[in-house]
């Protein structure tokens, strides 16, 4: 594949499997939607209703943890840019367009697309469409992070 040398077709078709498992565990075992914007926002205290508080920290706490634990056993080294600016910045971006958009890729394009949500479609769209359009100019360019 043009790209990507690294690609791991398999193993990225096995998480996406299980992403899947698990958003449709919590639907219908909780009916509660494993969107992680909205979790986070519980945790903070953002937002009123949805999961319980408890929930919504342990979900929260187990995304970076099991990276972590991943990480360590497969003997994989992060990858994070070097500016801390910059990664204060496109947090803040992501928040905000969280907050506008009532959700994220998770809620929206795992979730939302599987329940043929009109609003959810459209945020997938839309957010694919963006991430390609930003790939292909910083490519065009000779950005990187």
């Amino acid at each position: 594949m043009p790209g990507l040398p690294q690609a791991m077709p398999l193993e990225g078709f096995i998480g996406g499997l299980m992403i899947g498992i698990a958003a449709a565990i919590m639907l219908l075992g909780n009916g509660r939607i494993a969107g992680v914007s909205g979790m986070f926002a519980r945790v903070l205290s953002l937002s009123e209703g949805g999961p319980p508080w408890t929930m919504a920290l342990l979900f929260t706490v187990g995304l970076p943890l099991g990276t972590a634990l991943v990480a360590a056993s497969q003997n994989v080294a992060a990858r994070f840019p070097t500016s801390l600016g910059l990664i204060a910045v496109a947090g803040l971006i992501v928040g905000i367009g969280t907050r506008l958009g009532a959700g994220c890729t998770s809620g929206h394009g795992v979730c939302g697309l599987s329940r043929l949500s009109p609003r959810s479609i459209a945020a997938t769209v839309t957010f694919m469409a963006t991430g390609i359009a930003t790939v292909t100019v910083m490519r065009l360019t000779g950005m990187t992070l």
